[in-house]
């Protein structure tokens, strides 16, 4: 039973590859070849973790990255179905702006930037990369501007205020309004 219940656990957390990566070292007798690999697991729900594995054949390689992102998942705040507030992340040449989005927007990203958004769970966002566009760097990036999302009570309780919503804020959740109010009247139908 505990098997079980470890599996449905595990059943809820998707993964996605950034990159798998070759190199390859020359020693007398020709080429060596190694793989490396850049994984994004998230359970769409605010939870992402990144990892990055190395070994002699791909599917090993894939398989340590996956091992890495799962233990280095954590949580991050959500406004619906967007981030908080604009952030900036930045990591070696690259920066990536993500910038929050009213509902039905989309997430408008590339390829790397787009492989950790959507593991996370955010459906509306929009992005901007700066400088270098090496996937792996953006990828760490948009982690460390995800780091730096702070939710609205936070912020409040920092700074000991009460703060405005935004108009994303606002939108998202008059989305939610609507969605209960649907689902109601289907109940009353039945």
């Amino acid at each position: 039973m505990m098997d079980k219940n470890y599996e449905e656990d595990r059943s809820g957390i998707e993964s996605n590859t950034v990159g798998v990566y070759r190199t390859a070292a020359t020693v007398k007798g020709g080429r060596r070849f190694s793989f490396s690999a850049m994984i994004v697991c998230g359970d769409r729900q605010g939870k992402v973790g990144l990892g990055y594995g190395k070994a002699n054949q791909v599917p090993n390689a894939i398989e340590k990255a996956q091992k890495k992102a799962k233990r280095a998942m954590r949580p991050f705040p959500l406004t619906g179905t967007t981030i908080p507030h604009e952030v900036t992340g930045r990591f070696g040449a690259c920066s990536v702006r993500l910038v929050p989005a009213s509902p039905g927007t989309g997430v408008i990203a590339g390829a790397a930037v787009r492989a950790v958004l959507d593991l996370v769970g955010v459906k509306d966002c929009l992005s901007k990369a700066y400088g270098s566009t090496n996937n792996k760097n953006l990828t760490k990036a948009v982690m460390n501007g995800l780091e730096q999302l702070r939710s609205r009570s936070q912020v409040e309780a920092l700074r000991k205020v009460s703060i405005e919503k935004t108009h994303a804020e606002e939108a998202h959740e008059a989305v939610q309004v609507e969605q209960v109010e649907t689902t109601h009247a289907e109940a009353a139908a039945e």
